[in-house]
């Protein structure tokens, strides 16, 4: 939504995109903080509404995907958020490339992080 040209390019390239249900609740924990909720909240929702979006939930293989990220995590000494471990285990069970300028997604084996250029 702001814009980056690398993410907007990627997004438009891609023939489905996976939101996480995880993702969402941070999206919308920022909107309640703002000032700004019910249009934040609209263009969400459109934005959700696309037939190539699909919001990916938690399932059981999600809870044990996490349990493999942060015990790999805690015993390598490089905790990170527990939302992006979430995020990181979603990706891992879908298949997908996780799009994120986080830095940290990159301590995690196995998962196949993609940084946009600043």
């Amino acid at each position: 939504m702001r814009g980056h040209p690398e993410v907007a390019g990627r997004v438009r390239r891609s023939e489905r995109l996976l939101i996480s249900v995880v993702v969402v609740g941070e999206l919308l924990f920022g909107f309640r903080k703002g000032t700004r909720f019910q249009e934040n909240l609209a263009q969400l929702e459109s934005f959700m509404d696309s037939s190539y979006i699909e919001l990916v939930t938690v399932t059981f293989t999600t809870a044990d995907r996490f349990a493999r990220i942060a015990a790999q995590l805690r015993k390598a000494g490089t905790p990170i958020p527990s939302n992006d471990m979430w995020i990181a285990a979603q990706a891992m069970e879908t298949g997908a490339n996780l799009l994120s300028f986080d830095e940290h997604f990159r301590l995690i084996e196995g998962l196949a992080w993609v940084k946009p250029a600043l």
